[in-house]
């Protein structure tokens, strides 16, 4: 049959990071699916930055591994560095984080891609919707094909309107080297859709052989690696790429302020709001005047290429400015440029025209994604994706949606904020925006998540037996620690070689194991420890789930008993397009915000900014609660 008479069950629009996940997801679920995309070339490519995962965003690249998706696999196979950051802290900040090889990358996603059943691919450009009343029925692309869908998930990154900025350069573009894409955003206008302008930058990539790196100073992997997916199919590293540090100077700043009046966003050409929390070097440099350095990364873009990328130095001033500040870095006096930094703006709809599905309130069927809901970052854009992807397959199947609780997972925290009280700025993940987030570590992304999406069917049966096996020896585990007693003679000894308290009698294992001050590791003399170990062959996964479960127990515990209270709300459910303006004990700026949003809860409606607890209460009261 033909690809154009063919009615699909979902079409994704773009193949980024979102539109990829999107895809697999609803593929893997049965849904029959098609990708469109400007350049099948250029698949999953990491426009900026060539890693992933970090503070909080590794927790959700664990996440998705968890859900069934694709980007923990693809980061393992083609990493170059791994480093588990933050590891002098509690687990709960504990964030995965990998250097990958950004060609090899973008070759294994669309290798996934093509291996994966029920999905097609198709390069072309769509430039508009096809609508029946309140319903999307397919898209037109620019070669004038109408393809008709059942539902459409939108992941169209920074290419809707894109506009890039060099100084006082300007011209149409998604990313350096392709166009933007035009018609959607009218499109979507005309049906009553609000849109917003938003700007992201990206740095200069040089030569690395231009690079002197005895000015530097060398930032390598961790000596112990670990990997992002659960599965057995990838394996940790076993040789890495260092990294390199340098610094900005007084006269790297000086050279950089002689370019402001050039500079787009100081002269009035950028409009648009950019990312909070990675602003450009000029930026920087503006705000924080008071300091004489900033950090900056040489990061290496893959295995073989020299082609380096400068983490730290993102602008949009001009080449000549670029060119002449950057020389005044230690270690970068004889750079020589692959290209120069840029900033981009591009049209993003705020996702509060969504629902918890992330299936627009207007337009039935269609689903957003990624950065057209005001987000930024490869990780967030790929967990919107997956949730899109799995939904909009859903809705074929005539299912309920899955919804993630905040309680659940970062993924979940992460469309709850943004559906919630929406976004001004691009949208980043930090830990601190989860409140459960003892309960939500990377380490038991596989526990939380993994029996979810099997019951849904996208989570395969071999990561199901893992997680079960996972569980079932750490509970082993935990019972033999908390029944088994050593004897003194044998704990002193290493309770004075680390100068803690000695005991006087026999103690549970466990209660010697839950000071804060031990490892794990300080026992593996303990006779009836290691002989329990090597029978049940326990693996470090499994001690390193015991261990936390023993030190934070209590912390643990009183996250849970915190959820369980919000779940409590979450169980009041609000009839869909309630008319708030009927509730006159309602203060006027929480009937404006609810009947925006439209919560379907009162734990979202309390999450809404400008909805005081005694609003709360008035509504607990009418929903006779």
């Amino acid at each position: 049959m033909s690809l154009f008479s063919t009615t699909y069950d979902v079409i994704v629009v773009g193949g980024g990071h979102a539109g990829s996940e999107a895809a697999a997801a609803a593929a893997n679920m049965g849904a029959h699916t098609l990708l469109i995309t400007m350049n099948l070339q250029n698949i999953a490519q990491m426009s900026c930055n060539p890693a992933m995962g970090g503070i909080a965003k590794g927790q959700i690249v664990r996440e998705i591994d968890a859900l069934g998706g694709y980007s923990a696999i693809v980061t393992d196979k083609t990493a170059i560095q791994f480093k588990m950051l933050n590891k002098s802290k509690g687990p709960a900040m504990w964030s995965p984080r990998a250097q990958s090889d950004r060609m090899q990358f973008a070759e294994c996603w669309r290798t996934m891609l093509e291996q994966t059943d029920n999905l097609d691919f198709y390069q072309d450009s769509v430039n508009g919707l096809l609508f029946d009343g309140d319903k999307i029925i397919g898209v037109k692309t620019a070669l004038g094909l109408e393809i008709k869908s059942k539902t459409v998930v939108i992941t169209a990154g920074t290419f809707l309107n894109g506009l890039i900025h060099i100084g006082d350069k300007s011209f149409g573009g998604g990313r350096a080297g392709e166009g933007a894409s035009r018609g959607i955003t009218e499109d979507l206008v005309a049906k009553g859709f609000e849109a917003g302008r938003m700007k992201t930058g990206t740095p200069p990539r040089v030569d690395g052989r231009s690079l002197d790196y005895s000015k530097m100073t060398e930032q390598p992997g961790d000596e112990n690696t670990e990997k992002f997916s659960y599965l057995p199919i990838t394996k940790n590293l076993t040789k890495q790429r260092s990294c390199w540090l340098t610094y900005t100077n007084p006269e790297v700043h000086d050279l950089l302020r002689e370019g402001f009046e050039r500079s787009p966003m100081f002269n009035g050409r950028i409009k648009s709001t950019g990312p909070r929390y990675c602003p450009s070097v000029e930026d920087k440099v503006n705000r924080f005047a008071t300091k004489d350095r900033h950090q900056i990364f040489v990061e290496p873009e893959g295995w073989t290429t020299c082609e380096m990328y400068v983490n730290g130095f993102s602008t949009s001033l001009p080449e000549d400015i670029q060119d002449k500040a950057i020389r005044s870095i230690a270690g970068f006096e004889n750079v020589k440029f692959f290209r120069y930094g840029y900033a981009i703006e591009y049209d993003y709809f705020p996702p509060t025209q969504l629902t918890h599905s992330l299936e627009t309130k207007l337009i039935q069927n269609l689903f957003f994604a990624g950065q057209i809901n005001g987000t930024t970052g490869y990780e967030e854009a790929a967990a919107q994706g997956l949730m899109a992807g799995v939904n909009a397959a859903l809705k074929v199947q005539e299912k309920d949606a899955f919804i993630l609780k905040r309680n659940e997972a970062y993924i979940g925290v992460l469309i709850d904020d943004l559906i919630t009280k929406g976004t001004e700025e691009p949208y980043r993940m930090f830990t601190s925006r989860a409140e459960y987030r003892t309960l939500l570590r990377q380490d038991n992304a596989d526990l939380r998540l993994t029996p979810r999406s099997f019951e849904l069917g996208l989570a395969s049966q071999e990561r199901m037996d893992r997680v079960l096996e996972k569980q079932q020896k750490t509970d082993l585990l935990i019972q033999f620690l908390e029944k088994t007693s050593v004897k003194q003679e044998e704990i002193n000894p290493i309770l004075e070689a680390k100068n803690l308290a000695v005991v006087s009698q026999s103690m549970k294992l466990f209660k010697i194991a839950s000071r804060p001050q031990l490892d794990f590791s300080d026992f593996s003399d303990v006779e009836k420890l290691s002989i329990f170990i090597e029978e049940n062959n326990i693996d470090q996964e499994i001690i390193e789930q015991a261990e936390i479960h023993l030190k934070y127990s209590g912390y643990i515990a009183k996250e849970k008993n915190n959820a369980d209270k919000l779940n409590r709300l979450e169980n009041v459910s609000i009839p869909s397009q309630f008319n708030y303006q009927k509730v006159k004990s309602l203060s006027f700026e929480a009937r404006e915000k609810l009947s925006k949003i439209q919560p379907t809860s009162i734990s979202q409606a309390s999450r809404i900014s400008g909805v005081s607890p005694s609003d709360i209460s008035v509504l607990l009261v009418y929903m006779g609660r």
